[in-house]
């Protein structure tokens, strides 16, 4: 039996715990009961990657920031490309730390238009995401857009508030701590097509 563990520890780079290492044994086929697998790789000194310290908290709002209007209230249908973006970030943990992911993803497409990978939470990580977006926009585009997010510090920051202004797009704020502000968690459940 921890022939087997070995195996599926080092099939999966030595990542998975007790639990996904039973769960992997039952899909082969071997009929094995959870603790007995805790207990062989506990002897054997096989452990999984472990999650550090606490989650990170993305959206923090900052409360002195002048917030723009709500202009989609959760009514994230559209007719057209470019009408609406909406746009958050999210984290990712790896075997180097924590890397922050920043999206803008154009509503009608479900494309992802923008992003950025960085380190730190900063304005710059969802300044760089709009930036790659404003640029994939069509030159000359004189339709309305929304730009949607959170209340998070970044997105009303000064910066991003001015980069909006620059390139004529109206700034839209939802709700602060609501999981479905950005409508992000739904959209990305669909499948995506980058550009």
């Amino acid at each position: 039996m921890l022939e087997l563990i070995e195996c599926v520890a080092e099939r999966n780079y030595g990542a998975y715990g007790y639990r996904k290492t039973w769960l992997a044994l039952r899909r082969a086929g071997v009929d094995v009961g959870r603790d007995r697998v805790k207990r062989l790789m506990r002897r054997a000194g096989i452990q999984g990657a472990k999650r550090r310290g606490k989650p990170w908290r993305t959206t923090t709002p900052d409360p002195a920031a002048t917030r723009p209007p709500d202009r989609v209230q959760r009514d994230f249908t559209t007719t057209r490309p470019d009408e609406l973006w909406v746009a958050d970030f999210t984290y990712l943990r790896c075997w180097e730390g924590v890397v922050f992911f920043s999206f803008v993803l154009d509503a009608f497409s479900r494309r992802i238009v923008g992003w950025q990978f960085s380190t730190s939470m900063r304005t710059d990580l969802v300044l760089d995401a709009l930036r790659m977006a404003l640029t994939r926009r069509p030159p000359g585009a004189d339709v309305e857009l929304i730009h949607h997010s959170d209340a998070g510090s970044q997105y009303t920051s000064f910066a991003f508030q001015q980069e909006l202004d620059d390139h004529g797009v109206l700034a839209s704020i939802g709700s602060v701590g609501d999981a479905y502000d950005t409508h992000s968690e739904s959209a990305l459940s669909l499948p995506l097509r980058a550009f």
